[in-house]
């Protein structure tokens, strides 16, 4: 059991950390293509659509999901310090609030990619949604003359 504490906390971050890692990219990918974008490029809403709203669902899946992998690592951190509680002879509470504190430290980790990534992905979205409209008012208009 002491080998899946390690296992628990250093796996669950691990992948918390990859998660926030991908929205960054994301989100300097989103960025710097809306700053750039020319909507004249796209000649019907679909198109435009597709390309402007490229990679929102990832965004959308770190930020709901971010917080339950903490959860989980949560709740299996609380396992295993029950484990150790029920294996040991004297129960030392100092061992079980750290252990119960390391394990509340994947939750706050989940919650920190989750918070950012939803935020990117509205800021993003609405972004979308402007561009989208602009080329309705620009483009589909030169379009039909």
């Amino acid at each position: 059991m002491d080998n899946l504490k390690e296992y628990v906390e250093y796996g669950v971050i691990g992948i918390l950390i990859v998660m926030s890692i991908i929205s960054i990219a994301i989100a300097f990918e989103r960025y710097f293509f809306y700053k750039n974008v020319n909507l004249r490029n796209y000649k019907t809403k679909n198109e435009a659509e597709i390309e402007l709203s490229k990679h929102l669902a990832a965004l959308s899946i770190i930020g709901s999901n971010a917080p339950y992998i903490g959860l989980l690592g949560t709740v299996c951190g609380i396992m295993i310090v029950f484990y150790d509680m029920g294996m040991s002879k004297s129960i030392d509470p100092h061992v079980i609030v750290i252990g119960l504190s390391l394990a509340l430290k994947v939750t706050a980790v989940g919650l920190l990619v989750a918070i950012p990534a939803t935020m990117l992905y509205s800021a993003f979205l609405r972004k979308a949604d402007i561009l989208i409209a602009k080329w309705e008012d620009e483009v589909a208009h030169e379009i039909t003359q």
